[in-house]
């Protein structure tokens, strides 16, 4: 799968070559994590010019303020929001210690990326789809309350995204726990402050009122439609994230690494296993990729076949 359209190589069957291309993904993926710490540890400030790496970076810098904040305050320290640069440091080292916070963190900003390039390229509005429309003005207040809660959290995440922020209680259940426990380790056996910094996050909680929650509750309870949020025109790009996630079961932060450029092969499989026909597959590959074409002979594999040539991948590391 190049810029070309592609073929299977002289009767080479299509899920070799599919095969072929999710293993030199997968590869790929193998390496994001560990490379990601490295950039993310280095002293060499130009390596910050790229911008999902400036993202992933200053994301985790607020996440480990909110940390430290949220520990002094928890004992009453006067200068709890004056915090120490080298400290800061090195909690975002410990966050980036746990592989499936540094996953999700760094695919929030190829979320946020995305988003803006879909909005430059095909008017895409970053905040308010058709989908979220057509939620919004249900006629049941269930939904509609609903829709209009995720509108609000998806303008604080665009607006955050544009500080390069993130909010502590919009991480999902286990990574937040991940940052309690990077804090805990942070600071040391029978800290008082994280103590009680972990007992009043852990209380005021609620994954079902983040971003990502509202998003699921609303995907889910879409039933028999749910299929209508896995085209990114109409679901916007973070609901069709989201939809692609649980219709093939995946962890989001892999379904939003799909759209990458070099993972075609990968997101091919996932629409097809997602129960899109070949036509609605190609559309989100003109959305998402116009210059890729999908190889001959992509239509005959069906989504029992694309699901299993998906799980024989290796996916992100944990």
């Amino acid at each position: 799968m190049t810029d070309a359209p592609n073929s299977p190589a002289s009767g080479e069957p299509i899920e070799s070559v599919l095969r072929t291309e999710l293993s030199h993904g997968d590869a790929m993926i193998g390496t994001i994590i560990p490379i990601m710490r490295h950039l993310l540890a280095s002293d060499d400030h130009s390596v910050f010019s790229e911008e999902i790496v400036a993202r992933t970076r200053a994301m985790l810098e607020d996440v480990a303020g909110q940390l430290l904040v949220a520990r002094g305050e928890a004992v009453d320290a006067a200068n709890a929001h004056d915090l120490d640069a080298a400290e800061v440091q090195a909690l975002v080292t410990a966050l980036c210690g746990d592989a499936a916070l540094l996953a999700h963190v760094h695919a929030l900003a190829i979320e946020s990326q995305l988003t803006e390039r879909l909005h430059a390229r095909l008017g895409l509005d970053p905040v308010l789809s058709p989908l979220l429309q057509s939620l919004i003005a249900s006629s049941e207040p269930a939904v509609s309350s609903a829709g209009m809660s995720l509108l609000a959290a998806q303008t604080r995440f665009n607006q955050a995204q544009r500080r390069m922020k993130l909010a502590l209680f919009e991480l999902p259940a286990d990574q937040l726990y991940a940052a309690i426990v990077a804090l805990r380790q942070h600071a040391g056996p029978g800290d008082e402050g994280a103590r009680i910094a972990e007992q009043r996050l852990c209380e005021g909680y609620d994954e079902g009122r983040s971003r990502l929650g509202l998003m699921a509750r609303l995907i889910l309870g879409l039933g028999g439609q749910a299929h209508s949020a896995l085209s990114i025109e109409h679901a916007g790009v973070s609901l069709f994230l989201t939809a692609l996630s649980i219709a093939t079961g995946q962890d989001r932060a892999l379904a939003t690494l799909t759209t990458n450029e070099g993972q075609v092969a990968r997101l091919a499989l996932t629409l097809s296993s997602s129960g899109l026909k070949p036509g609605a597959v190609e559309q989100q590959f003109v959305a998402l990729h116009p210059e890729i074409s999908l190889p001959e002979g992509f239509d005959t594999l069906g989504p029992d076949r694309a699901a299993a040539i998906l799980a024989s991948g290796a996916g992100y590391p944990r």
